[in-house]
């Protein structure tokens, strides 16, 4: 990389809500023409940090330098003002709203409320050509994908005139191609010498993409390193503070074991390839984790559905234990002791308003332990006591079992559910991307658990988009593509090339 010069100084920056420091003295530097990530676990101070840089937070100690001039930054409309844009991991676009009219929210140009729409609109043009940024300017923002929002969402910045782009888990909802087209915009930025601040969990697109590494743990700064003189070990060593082996898991066959769900020629909607399911037969034994490996979109969310009793088949038979399923009902597959870990943990695994103890008992409410009148007075003693066994044991970090698990983490929210999944013994697990989103420490835990829980004799189905994650946990690969079963594998050094092309349809 070649330094042109520093744009950015944080310099000794704290933030203390009460007595507790979310950041404690942290010094970081971001050169002009260059992607500085900032890598650490959920929790280790990196939104408080950049939440402080756009004006949201102000420090309780600290200073903020810009192309060597102090600044006091007091609002994001300040933040902007000087150059500063940030896409948020959720994005903050008015969906009502035209991808044109959300850009131009805030128009430095209007005058009083006239805005020359004909010559933003060929400003948007030039830069959105410049950038490789692809947009459909007429669209409204319910009309187009996920990538498309995210490439709104830094027009927007550059619209604004941001210099320095903070882009927060820019990648965790993008597909695979995706994901390398924001990579390509991102060096075209860089390359025009503008900066990034690149937030991720995941170690192969901060290797990818990074020039300097900065990681943060527990609120503090323990190093910053150039890429080319680490790898994947050590960041992941400096991020946990302790070593970390290689892959761990041995893996198992569990063929001769007791069959705990078996789908037999299961069609769903199968006309629509990426939302469909086409004569689809798999098993899954007990005591093992079978992986499906494919790019997100390709029956995946069906089948989770259909093994979790959300949706029925329209064809074939899906089997629990040895009886066939004739009514498809969440509740009934929750008394057949299927578990489920959702691929959204806020929309479909957590009532985010309700306190972390509520949702631990949320499927055991009419259980003598917890009510009496099967739910109708709920124990709320026995309740608090449960939950602060739960969180002591799944390791959840929170002040209070009655916060809301809102207020919470993405992977203490996580363990919030993967407490309520496991406690209640299934006999199968089905998983979908339960590691999305989360930094390498829970996502640990997750591993740990999902192994735990099979040498309890669980069987698991395991659905995520992350390769790794398929070939590091799985005993069984399968690999799923436009809804159909393409090949079968063992876990136990796997073909990886011919998993890859098959993931293709090849």
């Amino acid at each position: 990389m070649r330094s042109l010069g520093e744009l950015l100084r944080m310099e000794r920056i704290s933030k203390r809500f009460g007595s507790f420091y979310a950041n404690k003295d942290i010094t970081l530097t971001v050169n002009r023409g260059e992607v500085l990530t900032l890598l650490g676990e959920n929790g280790a101070g990196k939104s408080t940090l950049m939440n402080i840089l756009i004006g949201l937070y102000q420090p309780t100690e600290g200073k903020i330098f810009l192309e060597g001039k102090e600044v006091r930054i007091e609002s994001p409309s300040q933040a902007v003002k000087l150059g500063i844009g940030m896409v948020h991991q959720h994005f903050m676009l008015v969906e009502a709203m035209t991808v044109f009219d959300n850009i131009i929210l805030g128009d430095k140009h209007a005058k009083g409320l006239f805005i020359d729409r004909a010559a933003r609109r060929k400003e948007i043009e030039e830069l959105s050509a410049k950038y490789g940024l692809d947009v459909q300017l007429d669209k409204l923002i319910t009309e187009i994908s996920v990538g498309e929002q995210q490439r709104t969402e830094i027009l927007k910045a550059l619209y604004h005139g941001a210099e320095l782009l903070v882009l927060d888990e820019p990648s965790a909802a993008l597909t695979d191609i995706e994901v390398e087209g924001l990579f390509a915009i991102m060096r075209k930025l860089i390359g025009e010498g503008k900066s990034i601040i690149f937030i991720s969990h995941k170690m192969r697109e901060v290797l990818h993409i990074s020039d300097r590494i900065t990681v943060l743990r527990l609120g503090e700064v323990v190093g910053t390193v150039n890429r080319a003189d680490t790898d994947g070990q050590k960041l992941a060593n400096m991020m946990i503070g302790k070593e970390l082996s290689e892959s761990q898991y041995e893996k198992k066959d569990a063929s001769g074991a007791e069959v705990v769900a078996e789908l037999s020629h299961v069609d769903y909607d199968k006309e629509h390839k990426h939302s469909g399911v086409n004569d689809m037969s798999l098993k899954i034994h007990r005591g093992e984790i079978v992986g499906i490996a494919g790019v997100d979109g390709n029956g995946q969310t069906q089948l989770a559905q259909l093994i979790t009793g959300v949706i029925a088949p329209q064809s074939g038979s899906i089997h629990l234990k040895d009886k066939q399923v004739a009514v498809f009902d969440p509740n009934a597959f929750i008394a057949d002791n299927v578990s489920h870990v959702p691929e959204d943990r806020n929309a479909q695994g957590l009532i985010g308003d309700m306190s972390i103890a509520e949702n631990l008992v949320l499927k055991a409410t009419d259980q003598p332990q917890f009510s009496k009148g099967h739910g109708l007075l709920l124990n709320k003693p026995a309740i608090h006591e449960y939950a602060e066994e739960m969180v002591k044991k799944y390791d959840v970090r929170c002040t209070s079992t009655e916060q809301t698990v809102r207020s919470l983490s993405g992977g203490n929210q996580q363990k919030v559910i993967l407490a309520r999944e496991l406690e209640s013994q299934p006999s199968l697990l089905v998983m979908a991307h339960p590691t999305r989103g989360l930094d390498i420490g829970a996502a640990g835990f997750v591993h740990e658990q999902m192994i735990a829980a099979r040498q309890r004799g669980v069987g698991i189905l395991l659905i995520s988009a992350d390769f790794d994650e398929i070939l590091e946990m799985s005993d069984r690969i399968l690999v799923c593509f436009e809804g159909q079963i393409m090949g079968e594998y063992s876990g136990k050094n796997p073909p990886i090339e011919e998993i890859s092309l098959a993931m293709t349809g090849k």
